[in-house]
């Protein structure tokens, strides 16, 4: 029996544990004498009925004390800086549930996927986790373009997914699906919310650099659009987009010079905006000219800028040290207390992650992936930055963003002049919605 209880519960199993459990039964009756029984053959019948019972009664005992599995895929090799801090939040929001009770009587548990940031690993990830870990549901991916490979892994095996950080717009929009929820603000919500500040300064050359790939191609189209649309007399005279990782610095910093933009969009992060900023300080890429930048406000990219991080430049981003609201008090003092440091965006993205799909869990009382659907349209779930809802016409979370602008505080990126933007106030139309959107 031992044996058998650890196999598949195939049907060459079923017939092994079936076997199994006679042989135990024979072996058990052997030991009694046959005085003892009235019809032996009988009896061994009713004793396998029994032992049959039990087991059903264990087994059933087994899955209600059970966990839900949470399956996660993401670039933890490739990207740490956002990631590290991302999975710290994910683990303290795991064992607040669990010190909690639990989700519906059931502990959680996280099991995660590293996909090396290339999306056929991710999908091979995901198709273990579904397989052979069995998880109720699947979060995950950095990288839009794993993210859009985990979203049409989630429309073909009809699993939900919460996409936790990836900003791609067409997660939402052009690829999106019935199974397929959305976390973090995306390109178009982030380019909405910088675009106004953009268009205050009233400069008509602008140049845009990016990484090219599908975040990078989706945040700078949709900030052309948006500027296009509030100041319409506006150029884009240079445009700049190089490898994900793989910025030529000194180049990039000449063509956009030679260009003579008054403004800049920059939408490079990580490495590549560390090496951006450090070449253009030196050839004086900055000075005079206005630099509105997505993502540069988030820890994971301005910390490690120190005294070459450039003032004034017009950002999204997570000012944590200055950060007052009781929901984001407690979330800072429990990350700090478990881990002994700061929380960074990722730790946000992670934590609330979790917690959405607590409380989509909740709401529906089941990991039935229909019944999650059903509960995540239109779920309200507190973030650390305050109350977010997944919108039904698009599964879109209205999570928001800082927005800012930088700071050399004697040597340390700070954001200053920051304000929240509520997410939901940065939305296309509902009609623009169910044109950009296929039917689920």
């Amino acid at each position: 029996p031992t044996a058998a209880g650890r196999c598949r519960a195939s049907a060459a199993c079923r017939r092994m544990k079936r076997k199994a459990w006679t042989v135990f039964a024979d072996r058990a009756l052997s030991f009694a004498p046959v005085s003892t029984f009235e019809d032996p053959r009988m009896n061994r019948k009713h004793f396998l009925a029994t032992l049959a019972a039990l087991t059903s009664l264990a087994g059933a005992t087994a899955q209600a004390q059970g966990t839900i599995k949470i399956g996660e895929v993401n670039s933890y090799k490739v990207q740490p800086a956002f990631l590290e801090p991302y999975k710290k939040g994910m683990e303290l929001a795991v064992e607040e549930i669990n010190a909690a009770g639990g989700l519906n009587g059931k502990k959680v548990e996280l099991i995660t996927r590293d996909d090396n940031g290339n999306p056929g690993d991710a999908v091979r990830a995901a198709e273990e986790l579904v397989s052979r870990e069995k998880v109720d549901v699947l979060t995950g991916a950095f990288l839009s373009n794993i993210g859009l490979a985990l979203t049409d892994f989630a429309k073909q095996k009809k699993f939900f997914y919460l996409a936790s950080e990836p900003l791609t717009d067409k997660i939402v929009w052009g690829s999106g699906n019935r199974y397929t929820f959305r976390l973090r603000p995306s390109t178009y919500m982030q380019s909405a919310m910088l675009v106004p500040e953009a268009a205050k300064l009233k400069k008509k050359r602008w140049a845009i650099v990016y990484p090219n790939y599908e975040y990078g191609q989706s945040a700078a189209a949709t900030f052309k659009q948006l500027l296009k649309a509030a100041q319409p007399d506006v150029e884009f005279v240079a445009e700049q987009a190089p490898p994900l990782g793989k910025l030529d610095a000194g180049s990039v910093v000449q063509a956009l010079a030679d260009a003579k933009p008054d403004a800049i969009m920059n939408v490079l992060f990580g490495a590549d905006l560390a090496k951006f900023v450090r070449e253009g300080n030196t050839r004086g890429l900055f000075q005079g000219r206005e630099v509105v930048s997505m993502l540069t406000g988030e820890p994971e990219y301005l910390d490690p800028l120190k005294d070459e991080t450039p003032n004034g430049w017009i950002v999204t981003g997570y000012p944590w040290y200055g950060i007052q609201t009781p929901e984001h008090k407690a979330f800072y003092l429990a990350y700090h207390r478990k881990y002994n440091d700061y929380p960074r965006l990722g730790s946000v993205v992670g934590y609330s992650a979790i917690k959405s799909l607590a409380a989509g869990i909740t709401k529906a009382k089941s990991t039935d992936t229909e019944k999650l659907i059903a509960a995540f349209k239109g779920l309200e779930v507190m973030t650390p930055f305050g109350k977010a809802t997944y919108r039904p016409q698009d599964n879109q979370s209205t999570m928001g963003a800082y927005v800012g602008k930088t700071k050399n505080d004697k040597g340390r990126g700070t954001m200053v002049d920051y304000v929240y933007f509520d997410g939901a106030k940065f939305q296309p139309t509902d009609a623009e919605v169910k044109k950009l959107r296929p039917a689920d």
